[in-house]
């Protein structure tokens, strides 16, 4: 049974006949040609979605759930000659890489039984996910010092810096940029809110540029985003109301939407380029001697 309102839903055949069946006002358009690809993607991976579940439900193992997605990607495989869908086919360990490093890498932390353990976030790189505060929910400066240390690349655009917040990040932040990852940051000096000794524990840091608005009596920069680029592709981005201070990023009630490449690229791409737009601002200044190389 349709509900009022607004939809932006595919017309599969079962909605087709309830439509026809209805006296009620219905306005339908048809599937952009420039958006059909993803629009179609995205209904297609819910019925997948529904049949793998079905399939679970009904007493089907993780092979069997496997050998459904190799025949559909086999069926798609056939109607195309492009040999880049050859090596699309899950293997039938049925895995997931969740790391690839050089064994000097810093990320490779040794356990007391000599195993090696890679240092990640508990939330998914792959799937975003919201974070609110709640007790049941990692706290945001742990995932921030997690996301650090596993970037290749850093941009924040924080309103305040506080010497209480970036204190439960420095040490990361350190060993980051010491080992050449590239550090962007963006705030403002709007009612004297930022620490100068927040800034220039920064300023210190190799491979680090920042920029102020130095307009202490008003600030259109609201925002607070934390962007960490991976060249593996698994960037993620947090955007809410969390400047950096401890409250903000320990124990405030603060609500963060952590945005992953991987499910939400143009949201992604939208944050990378207005960053650039902020950066190349004449609004915000170069402070003092930051930007030095390791």
């Amino acid at each position: 049974m349709l509900h009022d309102g607004l939809y932006e839903q595919i017309i599969n055949t079962e909605l087709e006949q309830e439509l026809a069946g209805t006296d009620r006002f219905v306005q339908t358009a048809s599937i952009d040609q420039e958006e059909a690809s993803k629009v179609l993607a995205r209904y297609v991976a819910s019925v997948v979605e529904r049949g793998l579940t079905n399939l679970k439900d009904g007493g089907g193992d993780l092979q069997a759930q496997v050998a459904m997605v190799n025949h559909i990607i086999g069926t798609v495989q056939k109607e195309l000659t492009d040999g880049d869908f050859e090596g699309y086919s899950v293997t039938e360990r049925a895995e997931q890489l969740l790391a690839l490093f050089t064994r000097e890498n810093s990320m490779l932390a040794f356990a007391k039984e000599g195993k090696e353990e890679v240092i990640r976030p508990e939330t998914s790189v792959a799937t975003s996910s919201l974070f609110t505060g709640a007790v049941h929910e990692p706290q945001m400066f742990s995932e921030l010092k997690k996301e650090i240390v596993s970037a290749d690349r850093i941009d924040m655009l924080v309103s305040f810096i506080k010497w209480s917040g970036l204190r439960l990040i420095i040490d990361e932040l350190k060993a980051f940029t010491q080992n050449g990852g590239k550090l962007r940051i963006i705030t403002t000096s709007y009612m004297g809110a930022t620490d100068v000794k927040a800034v220039e524990e920064l300023r210190q840091l190799p491979n680090t540029i920042i920029k102020v608005s130095y307009d202490t009596k008003r600030t259109r920069l609201h925002a607070k985003t934390y962007v960490f680029y991976r060249e593996s592709g698994f960037t993620t981005a947090y955007v809410g109301s969390s400047n950096l201070s401890n409250a903000a990023i320990s124990s405030g009630l603060e609500w963060n939407v952590k945005v992953t490449r991987k499910d939400l690229p143009e949201t992604i791409d939208k944050i990378a380029a207005t960053f650039e737009s902020y950066w190349n601002s004449s609004e915000f200044e170069f402070y003092a001697n930051s930007g030095r190389t390791a």
